[in-house]
């Protein structure tokens, strides 16, 4: 999925980027091999058994990554989880940073797992394709092996997924008027609410300088 605007579009993508809203990628990996760039074309650097490996391992793996990155989170997010308003953000799915931060990894999980092949699913935030190659370096390292990238596939950004994307074979003036219309309220609607979710952030900061002032 790649997001392009027309005219006022581009502001709205400006305003959609300023949203800090999730990407979702399917990510492919190989055991058994490490390269120079992370993918399974680069320079290969070392090979390695991968017969020990199970699902249940690489799973355990990646529930340690999502449990890093959820404090990361939280610490990037500046939210007090005591107070009721973060509770509220919880609930609607808002807590993510409102400025720059690191890659955050709010969700990983294995999709496929064929040995030396797997696919994983991540939803992260201000993320990198070199980023997510790393990852899979990174899990190879934990699981005593190696792995080399072999696919990073977007299948969401923000609020757009496949559905919404054109073949080739629709690039016409008709079908991009289309699909303009079709995703203009998404667009106004994830907008607003973020604007609500700054103001609310606005407010529990003032509340909590407050609180240290007395």
């Amino acid at each position: 999925v790649s997001v392009l605007g027309i005219g006022h579009g581009n502001k709205l993508l400006t305003d959609l980027y300023n949203c800090h809203l999730t990407k979702v990628y399917t990510v492919g990996g190989l055991f058994g091999k490490a390269t120079d760039d992370f993918s399974d074309t680069g320079k290969l650097v070392e090979k390695t058994t991968f017969d020990h490996i199970t699902r249940e391992k690489l799973e355990r793996i990646l529930a340690v990554i999502q449990g890093t990155n959820h404090k990361a989170l939280l610490l990037h997010s500046n939210i007090d989880m005591k107070t009721q308003e973060a509770y509220e953000l919880a609930v609607k799915g808002l807590i993510r940073p409102m400025g720059k931060s690191p890659p955050i990894i709010t969700a990983i999980r294995c999709l496929q797992f064929t040995l030396p092949e797997f696919q994983l699913e991540i939803h992260c935030l201000h993320e990198t394709q070199q980023y997510l190659r790393k990852i899979v370096h990174e899990i190879g390292l934990e699981l005593k092996s190696s792995a080399a990238c072999t696919q990073v596939r977007r299948i969401r950004d923000g609020v757009f997924t496949l559905d919404d994307a054109l073949p080739r074979t629709q690039w016409n003036l008709q079908s991009i008027q289309n699909a303009i219309g079709d995703c203009q309220l998404r667009v106004k609607t994830e907008i607003e609410k973020t604007i609500g979710h700054q103001d609310l952030l606005h407010k529990m900061d003032a509340e909590m300088a407050n609180a240290a002032d007395s």
